[in-house]
């Protein structure tokens, strides 16, 4: 028994600690579902080198994975499930999100409206989840609000200027 209470012990701290991991990850909505046949790890390269343009992307981003979400095969008049692609290197991944927010809205696939966005873990969306609110508030004020990783807002330190000198 105290040999199973370790193990579990062990496996539950490993879990904890895998949450990081997805920070490679990409989320893309909107592509309808199949269009990735039998190899999405060699299909969604060249679907982010079309969709973004040679531009952004020197070459097509190294995909270590790519997998539909783990949801039950939608019928035909439902949403079809976001992609998930673990890109190999950071600085791809981050160039792709970057562009992706730079053209939100104006991003498609052969026609279908398409978005890009960073995975995060189920952890992360709850804590990111809480400001929601706040968030859009800040929206309808006509501010661009960002959340930090995980999730927390930005703080922000008003200086106070007491001369000329200091400005």
């Amino acid at each position: 028994m105290l040999a199973l209470e370790a193990t579990c012990a062990t496996l539950t701290d490993s879990n904890a600690n895998c949450w990081p991991n997805r920070r490679n990850n990409i989320r893309i909505v909107g592509l309808p579902e199949s269009i990735e046949g039998p190899h999405p790890s060699t299909f969604f390269p060249k679907l982010l080198m079309e969709v973004l343009g040679e531009g952004v992307l020197d070459s097509p981003p190294e995909c270590d994975r790519a997998h539909r979400s783990l949801t039950d095969k939608p019928k035909p008049a439902q949403r079809p499930r976001p992609v998930i692609i673990r890109v190999h290197r950071y600085q791809q991944k981050e160039k792709i999100i970057r562009e992706a927010r730079a053209r939100r809205g104006k991003l498609q696939y052969q026609g279908t409206p398409i978005a890009i966005y960073e995975d995060y873990a189920p952890e992360v969306m709850e804590q990111r989840y809480k400001y929601r609110g706040v968030m859009a508030e800040l929206y309808n004020l006509g501010l661009k609000p960002a959340l930090l990783f995980p999730a927390r807002l930005p703080s922000y330190r008003r200086r106070e200027r007491s001369s000329p000198s200091q400005l």
